[in-house]
């Protein structure tokens, strides 16, 4: 009996822990983002005037870029290509700025239509914020702190499932959404 009792709580344990597993995230393994990843050599090859190796990372970006002129921002991949061919860093950053831009309101768009998804949604929200980190430095302060806040709150307006549902929260799409206008107007987007 004492044996059964053993196996029994070994075998609970065990599949405690795999079940642990399968809620786990690594944000790390979220895969791969082509614009951020590139930012620091596109970065780079600017500041040192390498306009080759600027072009070269700006292809790595190609297929993201390209998704964004077809579906979020329109002329965004001209707009890298005419900074490139005018070898203007100043263009290139606002090029970058704008596609980030883009990114974040991409990623908000698609936690808004996944809100009752809460990993699918705190995945997403995670990325725009990671695109705004990207970009607050060169955005005035105001803004940058608009946008900041907006995070916080969309973040937060996704609820939480909680442990073992304790603490649970549902998500507030009302509350969403008003981040959300708030994040784009700071933006000087619109969608």
């Amino acid at each position: 009996m004492r044996r059964l009792l053993f196996t029994f709580a070994a075998l609970a344990f065990a599949v405690v822990g795999l079940a642990g597993r399968g809620y786990a995230y690594s944000y790390a393994a979220a895969g791969a983002e082509p614009l951020l990843d590139g930012r620091e050599a596109l970065f780079a090859a600017v500041m040192a005037g390498d306009w080759n190796a600027a072009a070269t990372a700006v292809a790595g970006m190609q297929a993201d870029l390209a998704y964004l002129d077809g579906h979020e921002d329109p002329g965004i991949d001209k707009a890298f290509a005419d900074a490139l061919a005018a070898k203007d860093a100043k263009a290139v950053q606002a090029a970058f700025t704008r596609a980030a831009s883009a990114e974040i309101v991409r990623r908000l768009n698609g936690a808004r239509d996944n809100l009752t998804d809460y990993q699918t949604a705190k995945v997403l929200v995670v990325k725009a914020q990671r695109f705004y980190t990207a970009i607050a430095g060169d955005l005035d302060p105001a803004v940058s702190a608009k946008i900041d806040d907006g995070l916080k709150r969309a973040l937060d307006a996704i609820g939480n499932p909680g442990v073992f549902g304790v603490g649970a929260r549902k998500p507030d799409a009302a509350a969403f959404a008003a981040a959300r206008a708030d994040i784009l107007t700071a933006l000087g987007r619109t969608a």
